[in-house]
């Protein structure tokens, strides 16, 4: 069994190759320092490469499984993968550890005017009567209710904050106060004081977001983004912070990215930019690779994949 890599391991790779002495394990730097014979030969595909299309699946003729380093599989050729039933694996639940923190650097960032502060550094200005907000008793909504939600749910108990969530069925899940089906979003939305949009791009999701789901929240809400930039049109989202529709966004998922310097984005004061890091990580390759490791003794042994199985169909 041949297994090639997507990226280099750095000390992983002696692991891995210590471990599991009888597949042929190659290492590379991406799709194209992988040579034709090894495009070939190989059956498992693992680690991550933006650049990993339809155009290269085709030259893998015994290609088995693909275990992806992230957790977000929308740009991959799902169709080709489904149709050539391909097994698909993801990193879900290691980026949820470091997003969780993000999305909590943002509320705070936000909530005790952190902003404000840096400004009136830079301007040599002290203001010793800049009073932020607390956390506890704000209703705080999670658009979905997977990994990323229930680890940041966690952190939002601590705060006391009342932690609702929103999936396709309005089924309970633990960590949270209440859930509700996503049908019942214009029920919710006006209640809430913080939305964070964490759901993955799939035919349901694209554009779910409207003009009239941010009317019907609190002039004074604040919206975050760390699902997919897709759940909202991008000149939606800028008109309703021109109209000051809400009181702030945190974005780090944009509908087209990289985002370019002319975007209307970089020039509204309501809204804080990061470039699509949340999911970043240096413990990631570590944690990636122990799901990868159960998967492949699990291959090994003639058994199911075990952990973190992706339908392509659904994307999730």
């Amino acid at each position: 069994m041949k297994a090639v890599s997507l990226m280099r391991l750095g000390e992983l790779e002696n692991e891995l190759k210590a471990l599991f002495p009888n597949v042929d394990f190659v290492f590379s730097n991406g799709i194209s320092d992988i040579d034709d014979k090894d495009r070939e030969t190989l059956d498992i595909l693992f680690g991550y490469d933006g650049k990993l299309d339809e155009s290269f699946l085709t030259q893998c003729p015994n290609l088995y499984w693909i275990a992806w380093y992230a957790t977000g599989v929308n740009k991959l050729p799902l169709e080709y993968i489904s149709k050539h039933n391909i097994k698909l694996t993801n990193g879900k639940g290691v980026h949820a550890k470091q997003m969780s923190e993000f999305i909590f650097a943002y509320i705070l960032d936000d909530y005790k005017k952190m902003r404000t502060s840096y400004i009136n550094q830079k301007n040599k200005y002290y203001d010793s009567t800049l009073t932020g907000s607390r956390v506890s008793d704000e209703k705080i909504l999670f658009l979905g209710t997977g990994s990323i939600a229930q680890k940041t749910a966690k952190i939002a108990n601590a705060f006391g904050m009342d932690v609702i969530g929103m999936n396709t069925t309005g089924h309970d899940v633990e960590g949270f106060n209440r859930t509700y089906a996503i049908q019942q979003m214009n029920e919710v939305l006006p209640e809430m004081n913080i939305i964070v949009n964490t759901l993955p791009e799939t035919k349901d999701t694209i554009h779910l977001l409207k003009t009239s789901h941010f009317e019907l929240m609190d002039s004074n809400a604040l919206f975050i983004n760390v699902g997919r930039g897709t759940v909202v049109k991008e000149e939606i989202l800028i008109e309703i912070l021109k109209n000051n529709e809400i009181r702030h966004a945190c974005l780090d998922v944009f509908e087209n990215e990289p985002l370019q310097p002319n975007n209307e984005l970089y020039q509204l004061d309501n809204v804080t930019i990061t470039a699509h890091i949340t999911g970043n990580g240096n413990e990631n390759k570590v944690e990636v690779t122990e799901i990868f490791k159960k998967n492949l003794n699990a291959i090994l042994n003639n058994e199911e994949l075990i952990e973190n199985v992706v339908d392509a169909l659904d994307g999730y």
